[in-house]
């Protein structure tokens, strides 16, 4: 439609974003996915923007799917880098991935989505957003 604004559409690298700080994330990395799935939700909220989170790795108790206003996805490969491999295939497959924020702060996953038309933000600027719009929790 003419003249409608469109929402920014966000496509993070989980463990990218969970990594960018240091806060002994490793110790429970299934809490750490759950925490930042949380964050989202409520980043999402309150921006408004559209935001997809893909992680290389699924606590057993969750799925893919809605979790409040954050859409989460799980790579379908296994390893590593599983979630730059899934989150090249979403950039390829959309049909406007000009329209597209890629987080991540790896520097192949980067190059990639570029070559593809999405823009890119780094996890830990956009670490630092999530932080002025969700309380800190543990």
């Amino acid at each position: 439609m003419v003249g409608v604004p469109r929402r920014r559409r966000l496509l993070i690298d989980g463990m990218n974003v969970i990594g960018s700080r240091p806060d002994r994330w490793w110790n429970d990395p299934d809490r750490a996915v759950r925490r930042l799935i949380g964050q989202l939700s409520v980043y999402a909220e309150a921006t408004g923007e559209d935001v997809t989170v893909v992680f290389d790795r699924r606590p057993r108790d969750l799925q893919a799917g809605r979790y409040g206003e954050a859409t989460v996805a799980f790579a379908s490969r296994r390893g590593r880098n599983a979630a730059d491999h899934e989150i090249v295939d979403m950039v390829e497959a959309d049909p406007a991935p000009a329209s597209l924020v890629v987080v991540t702060s790896d520097e192949r996953l980067s190059e990639r989505v570029r070559e593809l038309g999405a823009r890119v933000t780094s996890a830990g600027t956009f670490r630092r957003r999530i932080d002025k719009t969700t309380p800190a929790k543990g």
